[in-house]
């Protein structure tokens, strides 16, 4: 099924509609939206789901306190979000750009 339209409106109408839960979720979209896809992504999957988030390590600016720039400043907002949520075990894979799994307890 494909939908078209801004991703955090579409997910909020997933979750709306209350579709049966997922078993994976990827998110790899706009960067300053990271943290909202990943809250809507935890609500759309089920226990012992999966979540995988593309581009965590950013070129390795993530972990560069000089790199200030919004998309930077988001990833890094996101890092810190996810590895504080007992929500999920994860794991940080330093794969390509970076990516994390975040599986839903």
């Amino acid at each position: 099924e494909l939908r078209l339209g801004p991703a955090v409106a579409t997910l909020d109408q997933l979750i709306e509609a209350k579709v049966p839960e997922f078993d994976f979720v990827f998110i790899d979209a706009d960067k300053t939206n990271y943290v909202n896809y990943y809250e809507r992504a935890l609500n759309l999957v089920r226990t012992g789901g999966l979540i995988a988030i593309d581009n965590v390590l950013w070129g390795g600016d993530a972990a560069d306190p000089k790199e200030n720039d919004e998309d930077t400043v988001a990833i890094r907002a996101l890092n810190d979000k996810v590895r504080a949520d007992e929500r999920v075990t994860l794991s940080l894979i330093p794969l390509g750009d970076g990516l994390t799994l975040a599986r839903k307890r």
